[in-house]
Parts: structure tokens; C-alpha cells; sequence
């Protein structure tokens, strides 16, 4: 009995039973840390049984009068070395992330490190040497081994650099430039910082060419949760109308967006521009799961040839096209027969023009000018000089007066509308904006080209100054009927624009 009593006495006297009970209770509350942050409890175990063996030795030694001191230095080591680990995986992988505090790795190295070399110097001195002597006296031996480690020790304080600052850590998505792999980052070691690619690949990167490159670290914005803007370019024929393609996309993608769409910012259908055959469009969106690229890509891309087909538009490829057909006099002369009747039948919904003669409506049929705008465009602004009418024949517009915040709208056209008129008579300035509330299509008459109708018509002047005045009484037409005075006002109108429109387009008075 006396033996187990020296070995109890030597366990006592290091005390193990504490470090015992310290081990498990910590280890048990270390299960729910990351294995890979699990790694100094790893440690301990080993170090804990050496501990016993060596603590064995010295007891059975000192039992039989042998000097014990090189066990029981070797006991005072393991000891030292497994509380080390055990405090710091109580201290940094128990105790700071319940707080919500976190250090990097190569943090908790160093820290182990510096333990450690306390450690060494305590049993150094118990072993009865000097350990800060020995490494004075080692001093060239370092400088030798540092100069010939200097790559080495430049990624170890790459490595540290990155940790401390955290301008990249675990979780990121990274690249370093074009042509270069893009992965995110799963650890960040002493030497290396790995990432794992989209294709289950993992790529090694020094530390010291990591803090030397420039890094692009995709889908990170301050203050904005993690997202990457994706680009899906798609070509469609160059002849239809570009709004069509918009919003024929966008109300797709927006309507029902996929699950890792973003929807803030919204998805975006851009035009960029015409190419040999094509039109170039692209699908702007962001992607908020950013290892799901090409899957999450070619689901938008099947939202948007649906899209396109509900719309009876179809997609283009490039390719070059030679025109064969002979432009026979024949063929000609069809063309502009039926392009004519499109434009006598814009003329015919413009009372202005009613009274013409067939010849002289042909006449100025071929004058007119075809103008198609986009949705959003402004076809006339209120307070410009212009002397043009227009008359809607495709879409729709608003009709809109005032400014900024004063602005309303107070009519809208419908094809077989027209408005500027007065302009066109007699100069004044556009009274009202007009807005294309959809693409629209009008036909636009000039002053030049009128100026000729009215030259071989004089008389046509009093008939068109009819037609204005009854238009601008319209909203009173009934009061007028029953008083004398109105009647006059508007012989009076009439005298008055019949005047501007000669004026105006510098016709000579009839005698």
C-alpha cells in the first residue's frame, strides 16, 4: 500500500485530480464548438495519460529510492502543456463566442504559443537549465534559419496580417482578378488560406501572394446583405420595338421572382445596343445564394424565352442575311400605294383636313412625316416653339399642363386623335405636354408642306378657322346658341385666326 500511497502523493502534489475533472466538464461543453475548433482538447488527452505514466514512473522511483527528476520534470511538462489547452478552449472556443466575441485562429495560436514557451521556461528552470540563455546563444543559428524560411515566415505574417485586420475572413466569396479560381474561403491558416470552388475544388493560397494581390471579395456591400449582380445576355431581332422586350422580361421575373433572386434591387431588362442582325439585351439580377450561380442563371433564362413567346417575340442569333429581291418598278409602286393609304387614312381623322380636295389631300399625304416614339417620350412640351400637328395612329398619350409638382394630367389620345394645331396654324407656342403613355406612332405635318395646300387654296384659311374656333368652344357650345353676344365672340374668334393663319403662313388678303 505504501506504493500507491507514494503515487497518490506524486498525483496530489502535481494536482491531477483537478486537472481531471477540469478536462471533462470542459470537453463536455466544448462538444457544440466546430471540430475543427476542437483541436487543443485533442491535444489534451494525450497529454493528460502522459502526465500519468509520467507521474507513475516518479512515484514507483522515489518508492524505491531512485532520483525521480527526470519523470517528474517530464510529469510537470504534460501537466503544464494539457492545462494549457484545456484553458484555451475554455477561455476561447466556451466562454468568448457565447459572449458573441470571436478571434481569429492564428489569435488563439499565438497565444498558445506564448503559453507554451512559458511553460518550457518553468520546467526548464525546474530541470535546472536556462531556456532565455539558450536562446541567446542561438541567435546566429535563428538569423541562419530565418533567412532561409523568409517565404515561409512572409505567409505566416500574411496570414496574421489577414486574421488581425479581417479584410477577409472564413465564409467570404473571393477571386483574385480575371482568369484567376473564384471560391469561398474555408479556413485561414498560419502558411495558406484555402477555398473551396463551385466545382468541389480546393485551391491553396500563400499568404504572401494573398496579401500582395488584389482581392475581390464578391457579393459584400456595407450596410447590404451578401448578393452578386449576375449579367444574362440575350439577343432578339433588331425590328421589335425595344419596350416590348422590357417589359415583356421584367414583368416575368419581377411577377414571380425565383427563390434565389434578390428581390431588392429588382431584376432589370437593359438594352445595350444593335449588332450586325441582332438586338443585344441583358437580364440584370442578384443572387443571394452565391454557390448556385449557373443553376439560378439558367432559370432566368428559361423565364425569359417563356416571356418572349407568351409575347409572340422570338429570339435571334447572330447571322448575316442577303436580300435577293428584285426591286422591280412593279413591287415599287405597290409600296408606295399602300404606304400612301396608311397616310391618306391618318389624314382623314383630322377635320382640319376634311375640306380638301382628293388632289390636294395627296398632295400632302406624301409629305407627311412618320415618328414613332417610345413609351415615356415626350412627343411636344409645353412652352416650345414648334409649328408641327401630329396625329395618333398607333398607342396611346397623356396630355399633361403645369410644371414639377404643379403638373396633372387632364386628357388622353387615342389612335385617331391629333393635337397641335394651333401651332401649326398659327405658330404659337404648345400649350400642353404630351407624353407617349405606351409606344406610339403618329404622322407629323410641317408648316412647309402646308404652306403649299394653302397657297393653291386660299379660301382653305376661313374654312380651318371654323373648325379651330369650334373646337376651342365646344365646352360652351350650348350657351352660345341662345345668346347673340357668343355668336358674335365667335365671328370675332374667327376674324381673328383667319388673320393669324395669313399672317402666320404670309398669305395675302382676299379683296
Amino acid at each position: 500500500m505504501e506504493l500507491w500511497s507514494t503515487i497518490g502523493a506524486e498525483l496530489w502534489y502535481a494536482r491531477t485530480p483537478f486537472i481531471l475533472l477540469a478536462y471533462f466538464a470542459i470537453r463536455k461543453l466544448a462538444q457544440r464548438a466546430p471540430r475543427a475548433d476542437r483541436y487543443h482538447m485533442r491535444a489534451a488527452g494525450p497529454l493528460l495519460l502522459a502526465h500519468l505514466v509520467a507521474a507513475f514512473v516518479a512515484g514507483v522511483q522515489r518508492y524505491y529510492e531512485y532520483n525521480p527528476q527526470i519523470a517528474s520534470v517530464l510529469a510537470l511538462a504534460f501537466i503544464l502543456l494539457a492545462s494549457v489547452t484545456i484553458g484555451i478552449t475554455l477561455v476561447f472556443r466556451v466562454l468568448l463566442p457565447r459572449v458573441g466575441f470571436l478571434l481569429p485562429r492564428i489569435v488563439v495560436d499565438l497565444v498558445t504559443m506564448v503559453c507554451t514557451v512559458v511553460v518550457l521556461i518553468i520546467v526548464g528552470k525546474r530541470a535546472g537549465f536556462s531556456v532565455a540563455g539558450l536562446i541567446t546563444t542561438s541567435a546566429v543559428l535563428t538569423a541562419v534559419i530565418g533567412f532561409s524560411l523568409q517565404d515561409t515566415l512572409g505567409n505566416v505574417m500574411g496570414g496574421l496580417s489577414v486574421q488581425l485586420d479581417k479584410s477577409v475572413a472564413v465564409g467570404d466569396w473571393i477571386t483574385l482578378g480575371t482568369g484567376q479560381p473564384t471560391g469561398r474561403v474555408t479556413e485561414i491558416r498560419w502558411r495558406y488560406t484555402a477555398i473551396e470552388t463551385r466545382n468541389w475544388e480546393t485551391v491553396i493560397i500563400p499568404n504572401g501572394v494573398l496579401v500582395k494581390s488584389q482581392v475581390m471579395i464578391l457579393g459584400r456591400r456595407t450596410g447590404e446583405p451578401e448578393q452578386l449582380r449576375r449579367h444574362l445576355e440575350f439577343f432578339v431581332d433588331f425590328r421589335t420595338p425595344p419596350t416590348d422586350v422590357i417589359s415583356a422580361c421584367e414583368a416575368a421575373l419581377r411577377a414571380d421572382p425565383l427563390p434565389e433572386m434578390a428581390t431588392t434591387p429588382a431584376p432589370q431588362v437593359l438594352f445595350f445596343g444593335v449588332r450586325d442582325s441582332f438586338a443585344v439585351y441583358a437580364v440584370r439580377y442578384f443572387l443571394r445564394d452565391l454557390s448556385r450561380d449557373d443553376g439560378v442563371d439558367s432559370a432566368v433564362r428559361v423565364r425569359v424565352w417563356f416571356a418572349l413567346k407568351r409575347a409572340n417575340i422570338s429570339l435571334s442569333i447572330p447571322a448575316s442575311t442577303v436580300f435577293v429581291t428584285h426591286e422591280t418598278e412593279e413591287r415599287a409602286q405597290k409600296k408606295a400605294i399602300k404606304d400612301l393609304a396608311e397616310r391618306l387614312t391618318a389624314l382623314g381623322t383630322v377635320d382640319l383636313f376634311r375640306g380638301l380636295s382628293e388632289a390636294t389631300r395627296e398632295s400632302l399625304a406624301e409629305q407627311l412625316v412618320r415618328m414613332p416614339f417610345a413609351r415615356g417620350e415626350a412627343i411636344t412640351r409645353e412652352g416650345e416653339a414648334d409649328d408641327g400637328l401630329y396625329m395618333l395612329v398607333e398607342g396611346e398619350a397623356a396630355v399633361r399642363i403645369g410644371t414639377d409638382a404643379a403638373e396633372r394630367e387632364v386628357a388622353r389620345l387615342q389612335p385617331g386623335q391629333f393635337f397641335g394645331e394651333m401651332s401649326l396654324m398659327t405658330g404659337e407656342a404648345r400649350t400642353a405636354t404630351v407624353i407617349a403613355s405606351t409606344d406610339a406612332i403618329t404622322y407629323r405635318v410641317t408648316k412647309a408642306a402646308f404652306q403649299k395646300v394653302l397657297e393653291e387654296t386660299p379660301g382653305l384659311a376661313e374654312q380651318i378657322a371654323d373648325v379651330l374656333v369650334a373646337r376651342r368652344t365646344a365646352l360652351t357650345a350650348a350657351q352660345t346658341e341662345r345668346d347673340p353676344a357668343g355668336q358674335a365672340r365667335i365671328e370675332n374668334a374667327r376674324k381673328d385666326l383667319v388673320g393669324k393663319i395669313r399672317g402666320f403662313f404670309g398669305l395675302e388678303r382676299p379683296n
